[in-house]
């Protein structure tokens, strides 16, 4: 074998390798009630994303919205540690003729310059947490804030910052959804059955319908409420919004400010309609966000196990 070829034999490998701790990493991204509805095929030099519907909640995520954006935040994920270990990678989302399920397609190109900042956000994808402790008596500053949405927005996703106005607004939608939830008896199956699961249960899950949105709008005074919302309601929309949650919630992480997603207000098609409206109807909503600055000393969320979520061929 002569020289050339051992070097592309040995890239080829490293890049299998590679895309294998992507789909790896990429198990530590939010998702829904933590089910984790996404399922990584490696081919060679190429890494595919798909949704697996037996993991959407069809109660409250009948489009399979909340699924898809969560496949979008492990998508990121993988973007970030492929970046971060100097590969040049192709990303094709919603494949035309392709399966419905396959969200998104990793293609590595070649070697190239690691990314400092990809490096930086690698290191804090395992201390990343959903924010269940104490809220301080500082709210998240400016600058955070600002580097917040930058990173969102980047992902060609928009963010609407709720002012104090529209607070009792988003507190209603959300107690209206929470109870309308409660009382639908196949919501609550569904939401035990997720909860009850050894390998996807958590102290706490990363986001779902019923939490405390309700108190914390109007007590919590140093916390900052936005919403990830686009111009359009379709999966690849979807999907882009996930990639926006991840963005937003590492750079969030790194400026010492965490994160609590609200889908509540999102799960029911009222609510969804009335978030809408507080935005002018200028886009369609897809999570809500508490930001605020807490004690960081939360454990982290259990994830299944990689050969539950990777296949090689």
């Amino acid at each position: 074998m002569d020289i050339d070829a051992l070097t592309h034999l040995t890239d080829t490998r490293s890049a299998a390798k590679a895309l294998v701790e992507a789909a790896t990493t990429a198990g530590h991204a939010p998702s829904i009630h933590n089910t984790q509805p996404w399922r990584w095929r490696l081919t060679g030099n190429t890494l595919d994303l798909h949704l697996v519907r037996s993991r959407i909640m069809r109660t409250s995520d009948p489009d399979g919205r909340l699924a898809t954006l969560s496949c979008g935040a492990a998508l990121h994920h993988a973007r970030v540690t492929m970046a971060a270990h100097g590969w040049q990678i192709t990303v094709t989302r919603m494949l035309q003729g392709a399966d419905a399920d396959l969200l998104a397609r990793l293609h590595v190109d070649r070697r190239s310059p690691i990314d400092l900042m990809s490096v930086r956000l690698l290191h804090i994808i395992s201390s990343r947490y959903t924010d269940q402790g104490s809220v301080t008596d500082t709210p998240p500053g400016p600058e955070a804030l600002t580097a917040i949405t930058a990173a969102i927005e980047a992902q060609g996703t928009r963010l609407h910052t709720f002012r104090p106005d529209q607070l009792l607004e988003l507190v209603a939608a959300a107690d209206h959804a929470q109870r309308t939830q409660a009382a639908d008896l196949a919501w609550q199956a569904g939401r035990i059955c997720w909860t009850s699961i050894p390998d996807a249960t958590a102290p706490g899950r990363d986001f779902g319908g019923h939490t405390d949105l309700p108190i914390t709008a109007r007590r919590d005074k140093a916390a900052v409420f936005v919403m990830l919302h686009d111009s359009a309601d379709e999966p690849l929309n979807w999907l882009r919004a996930g990639e926006a949650l991840s963005a937003g919630w590492l750079t969030a992480t790194c400026h010492g400010v965490s994160v609590m997603p609200h889908s509540a207000p999102i799960e029911t098609i009222a609510t969804r309609q009335a978030m809408r409206a507080m935005i002018a109807s200028i886009g369609y909503p897809y999570l809500v966000l508490r930001l605020r600055t807490v004690d960081p000393a939360d454990g982290g969320t259990r994830r299944l196990p990689a050969g539950q979520i990777i296949e090689r061929y």
